[in-house]
């Protein structure tokens, strides 16, 4: 009918909410105006040094976290461990351009110890606020969930365990006998379908969640026609929990509306903060390492034949290949279409190659890598094509880790599953991981990522 009338229908997505917009602001406003704040207190001036200081940080953290539905204890950690990367990171780029002198010493001290602490009330009192808010009356909405299946206690319960989102669940709609519906919701039935729009009116429900399967369509569209009657919203809930979301958003294409269910995390501005932060670093850490770069050069080269660089078939970003480059730790070269991955006390490792595969000085070069484009600085680590033609029919969603460029660590590597892999479960552990990384990814966490990988270096005997 709306097509006849030159109507486009458009099917939106979420908007952002307003709690979300607050918390994209409320962290580097407050980094920021906390080292302003201590710099006033301090009587120092505010010099060019100082504003590019701050706009570097906001750039750094923003958007923040929303994290005024999470516990305080976690908050209190995640905050701690997210400010702690970024002093690291600012301190390595105040070394590396001979900046630190340019900035008073007591305000960087009190700034660094002030400002975790104000976050953390801030986000607190958001969150109390919020919670007070959701407990008024007038503030709740009431919700119902049509279907008792598996998929429909999914929803309940989610509407349970969120208790302060301002959520009331009443129960569910479903036209199947108590024998073919889930225990839980059997207790909590109120009704069948044609139930649902009087009840609605009757009890003033605001929003009613549709999870029947898509074989039920012709009751679908009936309910629909009865509930459109009413002033509640109404939700379909798509039963997809049988596979591995990744970075799951609706889009419109050209009126269409379409799910993705499994696509990369770095498109529109996180892929250009994702490639300007990997260009920043890589480059100011090659600057940092170049001596000890030509160092393990020499040591290669003295300690057995062969070239000093090993570049050996990686698939990198898409599956495609690419060529990735490593210090030389073997008497062999092994590239082909098998290639047998390095075991404890391998005869193929040199003396020297031991000691760099240890401490994971052999990876450096992949610096290079990353200022190619080719990899990232956090990412699911590569693995030689061989390996992946094996594992990718072995494995479900193996593949799925190709939506990105690989990285020289990686969220599998700082939880344990850095080395060898000679079973399947140590290969399904790490890409669990790896798909963990690609559904939460954020610049705070690539950072915490760098962080907790300087740490392991130097306790760490887990690679071969």
């Amino acid at each position: 009918m709306f097509e006849d009338r030159g109507y486009k229908r458009t099917f939106y997505s979420a908007p952002q909410s307003v709690t979300s917009l607050v918390a994209a602001f409320l962290e580097p406003s407050i980094t920021v105006l906390v080292f302003l704040g201590i710099s006033q207190a301090l009587d120092e001036p505010i010099g060019r040094s100082d504003l590019t200081l701050c706009l570097l940080i906001f750039a750094l953290t923003f958007p923040g976290r929303n994290r005024f539905w999470d516990r305080p204890l976690n908050t209190a950690v995640d905050i701690a461990s997210s400010w702690v990367s970024l002093l690291v990171i600012l301190a390595l780029c105040g070394y590396a351009t001979r900046s630190l002198q340019l900035f008073q010493t007591d305000i960087l001290m009190w700034w660094a110890g002030l400002t975790p602490v104000l976050q953390w009330l801030a986000y607190f009192s958001g969150r109390t606020a919020l919670r007070r808010l959701a407990a008024q009356p007038e503030n709740r909405r009431q919700a119902v969930v049509v279907g008792a299946g598996a998929l429909g206690v999914k929803v309940a319960r989610a509407f349970q365990a969120r208790g302060d989102i301002g959520m009331s669940f009443l129960g569910y709609f479903d036209d199947r006998a108590d024998d073919r519906v889930d225990t839980a919701a059997a207790v909590q039935r109120l009704g069948n379908l044609r139930e649902v729009a009087p009840y609605i009116r009757a009890q003033g429900v605001h929003e009613v969640y549709i999870t029947l399967p898509l074989g039920s369509q012709p009751r679908i569209v009936e309910l629909l026609e009865q509930v459109q009657g009413t002033t509640a919203s109404i939700f379909f809930v798509p039963d997809v929990f049988g596979i591995s979301i990744i970075q799951g958003r609706l889009q419109d294409m050209n009126g269409v509306p379409v799910v993705g269910l499994c696509e990369t995390p770095f498109t529109g501005t996180n892929r250009l903060i994702k490639r300007l932060s990997d260009i920043v670093l890589a480059t100011l850490i090659l600057v940092l390492i170049t001596p000890l770069l030509a160092a393990i050069a020499i040591g290669v080269k003295l300690t057995s034949p062969g070239p000093a660089l090993f570049r050996q078939r990686r698939n990198g970003l898409d599956g495609e290949e690419i060529v990735v480059y490593k210090f030389r730790s073997m008497r062999t070269l092994d590239d082909g279409a098998v290639v047998k991955q390095a075991t404890k006390d391998d005869p193929r490792i040199t003396r020297f190659g031991a000691f760099l595969r240890r401490s994971s000085l052999d990876e450096l070069p992949q610096f290079i890598n990353v200022l190619q484009g080719r990899m990232s600085i956090v990412g699911p680590r590569p693995h030689a094509v061989a390996h992946n033609e094996q594992y990718r029919q072995l494995i479900k969603a193996y593949m799925v880790r190709h939506k990105v460029k690989p990285g020289i660590t990686g969220w599998a590597q700082i939880n344990g599953h850095r080395g060898e892999t000679d079973t399947i479960e140590k290969m399904q552990a790490r890409v669990e991981y790896d798909l963990e990384y690609l559904r939460n990814w954020s610049l705070g966490l690539d950072l915490q990522i760098i962080a907790r990988t300087i740490k392991l270096v130097f306790i760490d005997r887990n690679a071969y």
